[in-house]
């Protein structure tokens, strides 16, 4: 679960997926390249720039959110590995009762 912003290195890395890294580049990450070198103009829909911030009243408690941020970061945060099983075989199994259906 990804709880920090994303960086403008992940959001270069994702835009240009299939490029070849540079020589030296850490593996699995792409160079950012000169947004020119194609010819292929990009635009983003109004709707997909709304998802990059999250709207007023969006259901997420951010006091809980610093709470577990700051567990993570001083080594107090447990995870509770029992109820996270539980929660997969119960997705897994809507998912089969709904292929099944």
């Amino acid at each position: 679960m990804k709880i920090g912003p994303l960086n403008d290195a992940a959001l270069a890395a994702a835009a240009v997926g299939a490029a070849k890294p540079e020589r030296g580049a850490a593996p699995g990450i792409a160079a950012p390249q000169d947004a020119g070198a194609s010819g292929v103009p990009v635009t983003v829909s109004a709707a997909a720039r709304s998802l990059e911030a999250p709207a007023a009243g969006s259901g997420i408690d951010e006091a809980k959110v610093a709470a577990v941020r700051a567990a993570i970061a001083d080594g107090s945060f447990k995870v509770n590995s029992e109820a996270i099983a539980d929660k997969m075989l119960a997705n897994a199994q809507e998912i089969l009762s709904r292929t099944r259906s």
